[in-house]
């Protein structure tokens, strides 16, 4: 894999312009929120955001952040 340098979100408004969350979905492992770190990525969940859009009423963004920086590690 490549290194990742920008990351995408998919992130709903909730009651104002400054009120946002980045959107998930259930799944058998547990909540998967809905972001990527190429764009093959964003493509494939771009799908699931709409139909997320669909059942809330709300619309979604795909945010792009590009600010990379290590705030710590998790060894195994």
């Amino acid at each position: 894999m490549p290194k990742i340098n920008t990351m995408y979100a998919f992130v709903a408004e909730d009651k104002s312009p400054d009120d946002e969350g980045i959107i998930g979905i259930d799944t058998p492992l547990g909540w998967m929120p809905l972001v990527g770190g190429d764009m093959k990525r964003v493509e494939s969940l771009k799908p699931i955001a709409a139909n997320v859009a669909r059942q809330t009423g709300k619309r979604i963004k795909i945010l792009q952040f590009e600010t990379r920086k290590e705030i710590g590690v998790i060894e195994p």
